[in-house]
């Protein structure tokens, strides 16, 4: 599955339980309030069918394959725990993940990412003009 539009990413976060991925973006903002892209590939981890237990990894390699060509490498490499991105960030990433199943916060809404996701995919679609 490859997503073409922030519309239909949006329609799969609606579908599914996404007040972990809520929290966990909400705390990736509060960490790190200028790195939307990380932000983002916090929100979007969890998309997808749900794996066989034990199997994580396989959602997120799924996450990061379809969302790759609408938000970038950058966020596909975080979602996928790739060494191509920092450790740091994957560390960071993963922390929140944890953190947010434990934490109990009001996250907001998911419409409020909205913007965030258009302005993700938007920066990811000039630099793949000016390549």
């Amino acid at each position: 599955m490859e997503l073409r539009s922030v519309e239909e990413l949006m329609d799969l976060l609606y579908a599914g339980r996404h007040q972990h991925a809520l929290r966990t973006a909400a705390l990736l903002r509060r960490g790190r309030p200028a790195d939307k892209e990380l932000q983002v590939a916090g929100l979007v981890r969890g998309i997808g069918p749900v794996p066989a237990p034990g199997d994580e990894r396989a959602r997120a390699r799924g996450a990061a394959e379809a969302v790759r060509s609408l938000l970038g490498e950058r966020v596909f490499r975080l979602v996928r725990g790739d060494a191509g991105a920092t450790e740091d960030d994957v560390l960071r990433l993963r922390q929140a993940v944890e953190e947010s199943r434990t934490v109990g916060f009001d996250a907001g809404v998911l419409e409020d990412w909205r913007t965030v996701l258009e302005l993700v995919a938007a920066r990811n679609s000039r630099l793949r003009t000016v390549d």
